[in-house]
C-alpha cells in the first residue's frame, strides 16, 4: 500500500512594511505602480483578505478603494475593482493590466484627478510570516474534521498564497490530494473552480468544507457500488 504523506498545517500573518512611496494624484499613482516591487502589488491586492474588516468590501483591492474614496472617481473605481489577480499568470501581467486601466483613464480625461491633503495613497508591502501549528492529517476525513476550526491565516496560506508559489502554483490541499490520483480528481476540479478573490476567508472555508464533503460522499457512493 502506498505510504501517504501527512499534510503539515501551517498558519500565517502578514507583516506590513512601508515603502516610502506615495501618490497624491492619478498620474503619480501610475508612476509608482510602474516602479514598486511585486510584493507591494501583492499587498494591495491580497492584504484585505486577511484584514478582519475593511472600509468597503465592494472594492476588493486598495487601488479601486482609493479611486473611489481618495480621488472621488467612481468610474475608475469600477474599472479597477473588477481586476482579478487570479486571471493573470503572474504579477507582472497584473501590473501591466493595472497600468493600462490607469493610463486609458488619464488619456480619456483632460484633468488629472487629485486627492485631498491627508488622503494620499501610501504604497505598502508585506512579508508573510509562516509558523507551524503542529497539526497533521493523512486522510480526507481528518481534513473534513479540521476545516471548520481552521484559522483564516491557515486558509490564506494553504489555499491563496500557495497558488503563487512555484513550481506547482496550486493550492496545497489539491497538491496533497494528488497522492490518490484519479480518486481525488473531482476534488481538485472543484477546488480549481473556486473564485477565492471575490469571497471572504470564512466564505472560502465553507466552500472548502463543501468540496471535501462532496468528495467523501462520492467516494462512499463508489464503494457501495463496488460492494
Amino acid at each position: 500500500m502506498k505510504d501517504i504523506s501527512a499534510f503539515e498545517l501551517m498558519d500565517c500573518a502578514l507583516i506590513t512594511l512601508a515603502t516610502g512611496k506615495q501618490a497624491m494624484n492619478l498620474r503619480e499613482l501610475r508612476d509608482r505602480i510602474a516602479e514598486v516591487d511585486d510584493s507591494s502589488l501583492y499587498y494591495h491586492f491580497y492584504e484585505n483578505l486577511l484584514r478582519p474588516s475593511f472600509d468597503d468590501p465592494e472594492y476588493r483591492n486598495d487601488f479601486a478603494l482609493w479611486a473611489r474614496q481618495g480621488l472621488n472617481q467612481p468610474e475608475l473605481a469600477e474599472k479597477l475593482m473588477v481586476l482579478d489577480p487570479m486571471g493573470y499568470h503572474d504579477l507582472s501581467e497584473l501590473r501591466q493590466n493595472l497600468l493600462d486601466v490607469v493610463e486609458d483613464y488619464l488619456a480619456e480625461h483632460e484633468y488629472v484627478p487629485w486627492a485631498r491633503f491627508g488622503q494620499e495613497f501610501y504604497f505598502l508591502t508585506s512579508r508573510v510570516v509562516v509558523f507551524d501549528t503542529g497539526k497533521r492529517f493523512k486522510t480526507l476525513e481528518e481534513l473534513a474534521q479540521l476545516l471548520p476550526s481552521l484559522s483564516t491565516g491557515s486558509i490564506f496560506y494553504h489555499f491563496i498564497d500557495a497558488q503563487r508559489r512555484p513550481p506547482l502554483n496550486m493550492d496545497d490541499f489539491s497538491a496533497w490530494s494528488m497522492q490518490w490520483g484519479e480518486a481525488t480528481a473531482g476534488l481538485r476540479q472543484e477546488l480549481a473552480g473556486v473564485d477565492y478573490y471575490f469571497c471572504t476567508l470564512p466564505e472560502l472555508r465553507q466552500r472548502l468544507i463543501r468540496a471535501v464533503m462532496k468528495s467523501l460522499a462520492e467516494e462512499a457512493s463508489d464503494d457501495r457500488e463496488i460492494n
